[in-house]
This record gives C-alpha cells, sequence and structure tokens, in this order.
C-alpha cells in the first residue's frame, strides 16, 4: 500500500524486455529483493540490487496497462516506498494497481504552479469526481474539475510538487499512468450492490 507522495525520483539505466534497472541511491538503501516499490504508481516487486541501483521485472500484463513499457535509459521515474504501519497518511490509499493509461492534452503554466488537462478514460469515469482524488504516475492529486461529457479532467499542481517528482517534464501527449481512488471504486461497488 503506497500514499502517493512520491518520495524520490529515479533514473531508468536499463529497460530489458521484461526488467528494469533504476539508479535512486536514495531508494535503494531501504530495498532488498523481495521488496515493493512504486515506480510511476505501478507496485513492482525487486528482484536485485546494485550499487544504487535496484532491478525489477515487469511481465507483458504491466507492459500493456502501465506507461512502464514506453520507458527508456534515460527516463526519469516517480519512485515510491510502501506506506509503514505507523507512518503519517499523507496523500490517500494508493494499491499502486494502475487502472490505464492517458494521454495529457494541455499544460498551462499560472501564476503558482501548472494546470494540468488529462484525457479521462471511459471506464474510470464514475470515479473521478471534482474534488477527489487521483493517482497519476503514482502521485496523489486532487480532481480540480471534470470536463463537460467526462472526457477530460484537470489537476492544479503546485510548485513543490513540479520540482520533486517528473511532473515537470509533462507536455501534451505525455503517457501517463491512471488509478482511481479506491474508496471511491469500493463506494460506487457498495451502491450498485444495494440498488440490486
Amino acid at each position: 500500500m503506497f500514499t502517493g507522495i512520491v518520495s524520490a525520483v529515479g533514473t531508468v539505466i536499463s529497460a530489458e524486455p521484461h526488467r528494469l534497472g533504476i539508479r535512486s541511491p536514495e531508494t535503494t538503501r531501504h530495498l532488498r529483493p523481495g521488496s515493493s516499490v512504486a515506480v510511476n504508481g505501478c507496485c513492482l516487486t525487486v528482484v536485485k540490487k546494485s550499487a544504487g541501483t535496484f532491478f525489477a521485472d515487469v511481465v507483458p500484463e504491466t507492459l500493456r496497462r502501465t506507461n512502464l513499457g514506453s520507458v527508456r535509459r534515460g527516463s526519469r521515474v516517480n519512485l515510491e516506498l510502501p506506506l509503514a504501519a505507523g507512518a503519517p497518511m499523507d496523500g490517500h490509499l494508493v494499491q499502486g494497481h494502475v487502472d490505464a493509461t492517458a494521454r495529457v492534452r494541455r499544460v498551462v503554466k499560472v501564476a503558482s504552479g501548472s494546470e494540468l488537462e488529462i484525457d479521462l478514460p471511459a471506464g474510470l469515469k464514475t470515479f473521478v469526481v471534482e474534488k477527489g482524488s487521483i493517482a497519476v504516475d503514482g502521485m496523489s492529486l486532487t480532481v480540480a474539475a471534470v470536463g463537460r461529457g467526462s472526457t477530460k479532467f484537470r489537476i492544479a499542481l503546485i510548485p513543490h510538487t513540479l520540482a520533486v517528482t517528473i511532473a515537470g517534464e509533462y507536455g501534451p501527449g505525455v503517457l501517463v499512468n491512471l488509478e482511481a481512488d479506491v474508496v471511491a471504486r469500493y463506494v460506487a461497488r457498495a451502491s450498485r450492490i444495494s440498488r440490486r
């Protein structure tokens, strides 16, 4: 379980067909083989580590459902260590199970930060609401608005987020991982069951 508070940005040093090598000395020192780590919001299992770099296998299902299939040597990725028992819950509950990928439509610089407009996949429309939470590449963010017809949503990024994550590198067309708020998912399911 994660909170969507990115703890580091790592650099992909190898992107083999089914294994990623990610350099992040600070993150790697907390990991061991078998540990979980969120990479762009996708929960991966560490298979080995060496000199400030950890390696994780990525199966075809992960490559199909996430943006990890498009990372290359030199790509920067958001990283988060799992939530420890008793640790502060600063973001929202994030499972590390990416629901869908979507494209950034627009990036608008504002007085303090940026606003992003992102495509909203049809399967997530029920779970994405104004002022609700969503994880974008593993970042816990608040939905600022949902577009007419629910084909897009908008988020606002503060300068701190832009400085300590990969969000400052986003531009139109960038593919991002999305994970809907797990609480919204359970509420929607309970609502459907109660109507039967």
